[in-house]
């Protein structure tokens, strides 16, 4: 009977360990993808507004289309 104790024992010690490993690479991808974000959102704010359209003077106003 101490055998299956042990075992049983030894079974959920050894899941402790392996929910904690889990927990922790968790983290790590958490905290991982957030240093991401930040990086991806940085560059998404630093490209510059789309710019306007010529209204006035020589360049892009003189050419007509249609389509």
């Amino acid at each position: 009977m101490t055998d299956s104790v042990e075992s049983a024992v030894a079974a959920a010690s050894g899941l402790q360990n392996w929910a904690m490993m889990q927990e922790n690479q968790n983290l790590l991808l958490r905290k991982v993808l957030d240093g991401q974000s930040n990086t991806i959102l940085s560059l998404v704010n630093s490209v510059p507004t789309a710019p306007q359209l010529a209204s006035s003077g020589a360049v892009g106003t003189l050419l007509h289309t249609t389509a």
